[in-house]
């Protein structure tokens, strides 16, 4: 039996995560039944814990008292990536608080596998930042950097319209030109591609590492909560 590795799309307003395991690719539940998980982390300064997804904006907007982050994506790349934000009496990186996030969907993911999980393939947009070729390595170096410290040891990056696009390939039957656009929270990049079982065998490798990414992007995104801009939002029950 091969040992499971997933891949996580790490999104502007949510998240999904797949796993692929003796070559059959699936989702997640994230949240109870859902393949979805809005990308919201609450500190909920009531009872100490840290909350993700709809329990973080459900908290959040329930007067809580605590901080609500959500659009983190927003700050890989820029200068916000190099700095820190008081969580009460804690000075915490911005980029830590994204590690946070993506340990809570890897225990999802292990959980799900059966088994610790080292190899990930992660979505990234074809350009996190536009027109910056160095703010968007380093964008992509600190998500790899995040990833990392939550223990993935083996992680690849894949574009997320090229992953979307190998998803469809597999389930047409004649060759055939379509345009994939990926509808995120950000700008959305699109891919032409010519999609053909007859290609497949070559491309055997390809597909098999993207699977699960492109599984995790095939699913819905929907918006909800704060605005989509990189900042947090302060809840006070008084």
């Amino acid at each position: 039996m091969q040992s499971a590795f997933g891949g996580i799309d790490f999104g502007t307003s949510n998240s999904t995560v797949g796993v692929i395991r003796n070559g059959r690719a699936r989702l997640v539940a994230l949240e109870g039944e859902q393949p979805t998980l809005p990308s919201a982390v609450f500190f909920n300064f009531e009872d100490g814990h840290t909350y993700f997804g709809r329990r973080a904006i459900a908290d959040y907007t329930d007067s809580v008292e605590g901080r609500l982050m959500r659009s983190l994506k927003s700050v890989l790349g820029s200068s916000l990536a190099n700095e820190k934000t008081r969580i009460k009496a804690r000075l915490i990186g911005f980029v830590d608080i994204i590690g946070f996030f993506i340990s809570h969907l890897k225990k999802r993911l292990e959980e799900d596998a059966g088994g610790s999980v080292e190899r990930v393939v992660l979505g990234r947009p074809v350009q996190f930042v536009d027109d910056d070729a160095e703010a968007d390595a380093k964008a992509e170096g600190e998500l790899e950097k995040a990833a990392r410290a939550q223990g993935f040891k083996h992680i690849a990056f894949q574009f997320e319209p090229i992953a979307a696009a190998l998803d469809y390939e597999q389930n047409v039957a004649r060759e055939e030109l379509a345009l994939i656009v990926d509808m995120g929270g950000a700008a959305p990049p699109t891919s032409r591609s010519c999609a053909s079982r007859r290609s497949a065998p070559a491309r055997t490798t390809a597909r098999a590492i993207s699977s699960p990414i492109a599984a995790s992007i095939s699913a819905a995104r929907t918006s909800t909560g704060c605005s989509a801009s990189p900042m947090s939002c302060p809840s006070s029950a008084t």
